[in-house]
């Protein structure tokens, strides 16, 4: 250890982990995915219709679709839940809409069912956490999230 006057010299500096999926620099405008047609415009992805399209990439949604990488952990379990499944799916699928209305980059990725547990993967932390926040508004229940700092991710849990 090498100490002097401005302290400790053997310290180890953590680096930062940074969002791959997140654009490191401003896109061309306006700039369309070829998959979802959503549109950069104004330095945002958003659902606005233009006139001309000058430039083709995949937004940072569909880039997670592609390759499988969710920011988003949704798991449903309980009694409860199995009775009630299908409307509690319809009520994750409007607040799906409900967030994808105003931002393109918040989506369901895919919905998995095994031995009575649904898992929900989400290409967002924000709408995986106000899925189970509606979910735990309307039916109560344990609710628990745990947000991964490493991986800019979320685990929602919902049990009923």
């Amino acid at each position: 250890m090498v100490k002097d006057i401005y302290g400790r010299k053997d310290r180890l500096i953590k680096e930062k982990r940074h969002d791959v999926y997140q654009d490191r620099s401003k896109l061309p405008e306006p700039t369309q995915c070829p998959r979802c047609y959503a549109i950069y415009i104004d330095g945002r992805w958003t659902w606005k219709k233009t006139n001309s399209v000058k430039y083709q990439t995949l937004c940072p949604a569909c880039r997670r679709i592609e390759d499988n990488y969710p920011a988003g952990f949704v798991r449903l379990t309980g009694p409860f839940y199995r009775q009630h499944r299908d409307e509690i799916i319809n009520l994750v699928r409007n607040v799906e809409s409900k967030e994808k209305e105003l931002h393109p980059l918040e989506r369901i990725m895919n919905i998995s069912d095994l031995n009575g547990t649904t898992e929900i993967t989400t290409t967002g932390v924000h709408i995986a956490r106000r899925i189970g926040e509606a979910l735990s508004r309307a039916y109560k229940g344990d609710f628990d999230m745990q947000y991964v700092e490493d991986d800019k991710s979320i685990r929602v849990q919902w049990e009923r």
